[in-house]
C-alpha cells in the first residue's frame, strides 16, 4: 500500500491530488491512504449551492475567516479550522456498484479503531440535527463546554465514498479540536441555508478525551487502514510529481 503525507499548497490542490491518485489506484491496482490537515475552509456540499440561501451562507463563513468552497462528495456544510483531519482510502475495484454498502460499514469500524488509538471511546451514530447528517458517522461522548451545558453525544467524524472505474475512494473528516469555533460559523451557514442544525451536536476528539494534535490523529487513521499491509511511504509533492510523469 501507498501511503501518501503531506498537505497541498492549497484546497483546490488537495482535492485535485487526491482525484490524480485515484486514477493512478485504478490504473495500477496498488491502494494507497492519505490523512492529513485540512486547511482553514467551509466546505459545502452539491446540496448547499442549489438552496435559496448559498449565497448568504457564503457571506456567514466569510465573514467568520473561513473561506468557503464546494466539494464534490459529501452532504451539508462542514467547517474546518486546520485541525481538522481528512483520510482518503483508495483501493482498486474490479465492479464499480459491488461493495459500495461494505465499504462504508468497514470504514466507520477503521475510525472507531483509530480513535480507540489515541484514547477516544467512540461509536458508529451521529447526535439529532448534525452538521452533515449522515448514515455512516461516528460520535463520542465529549465533555461539557463553558456555557453549562451536561455532557452528550458529539459527531466525531463523517465519511463519503466515491467510486470511478476501477477504483473506489472510501474518505473522511475528522473534527479533532476547536468545537466552539466550529460552531460558531454553522450556526450562521446553516440558518442560511435553512437546514435544521443543533450545534451541541459538534464534538472534537479533544473534547472526547484524545489529542488535540491533528498530526497524531492522522497518523492513528494511516495506521488503522493500511491495517499491517505492507507499506511504502511516499511525500504528497513526490507521488504528485511521479503522476505527472507517467
Amino acid at each position: 500500500m501507498r501511503v501518501i503525507r503531506g498537505q497541498a499548497a492549497t484546497p483546490e490542490a488537495d482535492r485535485e491530488a487526491t482525484r490524480d491518485l485515484l486514477g493512478a489506484v485504478a490504473d495500477s491496482g496498488v491502494p494507497a491512504v492519505r490523512a492529513w490537515p485540512l486547511h482553514r475552509q467551509l466546505a459545502f456540499g452539491r446540496r448547499d449551492a442549489n438552496e435559496p440561501g448559498y449565497d448568504d451562507a457564503r457571506a456567514a463563513a466569510r465573514e467568520r475567516g473561513f473561506p468557503p468552497a464546494e466539494r464534490s462528495v459529501g452532504g451539508r456544510a462542514v467547517a474546518y479550522t486546520g485541525t481538522t483531519v481528512a483520510f482518503a482510502a483508495l483501493e482498486p475495484t474490479d465492479e464499480s456498484r459491488a461493495g459500495i454498502t461494505e465499504r462504508y460499514e468497514a470504514a466507520v469500524e477503521t475510525v472507531i479503531d483509530a480513535l480507540a488509538t489515541v484514547g477516544v471511546d467512540a461509536e458508529r451514530g451521529e447526535p439529532a440535527d448534525s452538521f452533515c447528517p449522515g448514515d455512516y458517522s461516528v460520535q463520542a461522548r465529549c465533555s461539557p463546554t463553558k456555557n453549562g451545558e451536561t455532557d452528550a453525544f458529539g459527531k466525531l467524524a463523517g465519511i463519503a465514498q466515491r467510486v470511478t472505474a476501477g477504483a473506489a475512494l472510501v474518505s473522511g473528516v475528522v473534527t479533532v479540536a476547536d468545537r466552539a469555533e466550529i460552531r460558531d460559523v454553522l450556526e450562521p451557514v446553516y440558518d442560511a441555508l435553512d437546514v435544521p442544525f443543533d450545534p451541541k451536536s459538534v464534538g472534537s476528539v479533544a473534547a472526547a478525551g484524545g489529542p488535540a494534535d491533528p498530526e497524531r490523529v492522522a497518523r492513528a487513521l494511516e495506521e488503522a487502514v493500511v491495517d499491517g499491509r505492507g507499506r511504502t511511504v511516499e511525500s504528497l509533492s513526490a507521488a504528485v510529481d511521479a503522476g505527472r510523469e507517467t
